[in-house]
């Protein structure tokens, strides 16, 4: 079996691909940091007083190490953390305003990436491959 042939080498080198392309466009417009950031920034900025377990589980990402990324997003004064008035453990994370700041300053950005990711294909294929795409991340989610 050739590599080509391979759903998770494609996916692999699509992955590597965008991140690159991300880094590549943010750093460019002066901007230090990461996709998986940038994905808990969106996140937070969707859901406002939300915790840290709900950014994981909404971005797909480990749990085990969310953590790291909420404390280099709150050095960096874009994210806050509250102690939540329901439950005393738990921290509620919100933007700050220089959070929002940057939030709304990548949107375009970001926009932008993801027509880059896949400028190779015609509307009609970047149509099909992000609905095949998004059926098959929601099967996986659900344990299909």
């Amino acid at each position: 079996m050739e590599s080509l042939d391979m759903v998770g080498h494609l996916i692999r080198r699509m992955h590597q691909r965008s991140t690159q392309i991300f880094a590549q466009r943010t750093q460019a417009a002066g901007f230090d940091l990461t996709s998986v950031q940038f994905a808990a920034l969106d996140a937070i900025h969707a859901h406002p007083a939300t915790d840290q377990a709900s950014v994981a589980e909404l971005i797909a990402y480990d749990r085990a190490t969310i953590g790291g990324v909420i404390d280099r997003l709150e050095q960096k004064g874009w994210v806050r953390r509250v102690v939540s008035q329901r439950d005393r453990r738990a921290r509620e994370l919100s933007l700050t305003a220089e959070g929002e700041r940057l939030h709304a300053a990548l949107l375009p950005i970001v926009k932008d990436v993801q027509d880059e990711i896949l400028q190779s294909l015609p509307d009609a294929d970047r149509a099909r491959f992000l609905g095949l795409a998004r059926l098959v991340a929601i099967q996986s989610a659900s344990g299909r």
